[in-house]
């Protein structure tokens, strides 16, 4: 049978989603808690293969199950072995054919950021910071720019392995609550450190050291030596993961940081 999970996890915590040699990833952290749970090797795909730092609040992932046991099951028994700073949230059947990462239709992205001259001690790698003023109504204005489907080479990693620069950006706001700034994003997916490198720039907008105009200037010349330098990833949460409504997915949880601002 084929099993989805719905997890979250502190990215601070991990060297980011992906399985290494030294087992430090998120997902060799959870292929090592289902393979204890069931007592057999187990191997699990996600559907946002986060960078070290990046936490999740809605990740899924899918694997075969060689044992039947109950979503309750799955969710106390993954978690009785998993590493405190993750955690499975639910846990469905699906069909054979659903797959977490080819499946989703888009993925939701939020960044959190203060402005303040003196950086965040309690929400230390939970947050980004800046240590200017920044206007987010500028930032919104130009992020809005970037909307629809582009080759966003401007905002991806050298390192980036995808196959084509071109996504499709459904959503970019931009906006303020109190000393918090939030930047959301969504997609059918991402480039490597498209976000970051989006984060990074709009700030030099909101910092007044570009006008908004340079965000659209930046996706026209497709240079990424042209942008701003990646911004830190303590403050981006991978939010939300779209899949078709038919396959009736449990929801995840309101996040008492993330989903309480704008």
């Amino acid at each position: 049978m084929r099993i989805a999970l719905g997890l979250e996890y502190d990215g601070a915590a991990f060297c980011g989603w992906q399985g290494q040699p030294s087992g430090c990833g998120v997902q060799d952290h959870l292929q090592r808690a289902l393979s204890r749970f069931v007592d057999q090797p187990i191997e699990v795909t996600a559907a946002g293969r986060t960078d070290a730092g990046v936490h999740a609040i809605a990740q899924v992932v899918h694997f075969d199950s060689p044992v039947e046991r109950d979503a309750y099951s799955w969710v106390r028994g993954t978690n009785t072995f998993l590493d405190e700073r993750a955690r499975v949230l639910w846990a469905a059947e699906v069909p054979g054919d659903f797959h977490a990462r080819y499946g989703a239709r888009s993925r939701t992205y939020r960044y959190l950021l203060i402005d303040a001259p003196i950086a965040p001690a309690v929400l230390r790698g939970r947050i980004g910071w800046h240590h200017r003023p920044l206007d987010a109504d500028a930032m919104a204005s130009a992020a809005k720019t970037l909307l629809g489907s582009h080759d966003f080479s401007a905002f991806r990693d050298a390192q980036c392995q995808a196959k084509s620069p071109v996504r499709d950006l459904m959503e970019a706001r931009v906006a303020r609550a109190g000393p918090i700034v939030t930047f959301t994003f969504r997609a059918n997916a991402f480039l490597h450190h498209m976000i970051r490198n989006i984060v990074g720039s709009l700030v030099y907008v909101g910092d007044g050291r570009h006008p908004g105009p340079w965000i659209a200037e930046l996706l026209e010349a497709r240079d990424r030596r042209l942008a701003a330098p990646t911004f830190a990833p303590d403050g981006l949460y991978l939010a939300a993961v779209e899949y078709d409504p038919a396959l009736n997915l449990p929801p995840f949880p309101p996040h008492p940081l993330v989903d309480s601002l704008p």
